[in-house]
């Protein structure tokens, strides 16, 4: 594990509060959405695209996605931000999240470009979010909240992007 990981990994287990689990005790769900527009307007100002969102997800602790169309990148695939309700965690993944085992993974078999990729880190970081990488959200949950039982197998995804 790279210390970046390490440092990611610390902060999700940092805001992991076993009693909100949908939300953090303090989540505003009107300033979710005035940052979630600021992201959707700077990726279609940076792609020249319409994306599709979906907002304010409920019975989730994923507050939302941007998909930025395949037209508008130089792959052809479209990335998907996906956005947590906790601490403006987002997730850039190419198509769908699990449709390859990460960037690196997408990148490796020609359908994302590190350009697209970095652009729309860009973005997240300059807005605020904190970009997890989809390999250590898909690593084992082995913090303090009880899941769902729907939940088979407990992953930081599952806790932070899942559905309740």
């Amino acid at each position: 594990m790279t210390e970046g990981e390490a440092d990611l990994l610390a902060l999700l287990r940092e805001i992991d509060d076993p009693e909100w689990l949908e939300w953090p005790q303090h989540y505003d769900r009107g300033e979710s959405a005035i940052h979630f527009g600021a992201l959707v307007a700077r990726l279609e100002g940076d792609f020249a695209a319409r994306c599709a969102v979906e907002q304010d997800t409920q019975d989730s602790s994923e507050y939302g996605r941007v998909v930025v169309p395949g037209v508008a990148t130089v792959c052809g695939t479209r990335i998907v931000v996906c956005l947590s309700k906790f601490g403006s965690l987002a997730l850039v993944c190419a198509d769908n999240p699990g449709a390859f085992l990460g960037t690196d993974e997408a990148q490796a078999e020609g359908e994302l470009d590190g350009a697209d990729l970095a652009r729309v880190n860009r973005a997240l970081v300059e807005l605020g979010y904190v970009v997890v990488a989809e390999e250590l959200l898909e690593s084992d949950y082995d913090g303090p909240s009880r899941l769902p039982s729907h939940v088979q197998r407990p992953t930081w995804w599952a806790r932070f992007f899942g559905s309740f």
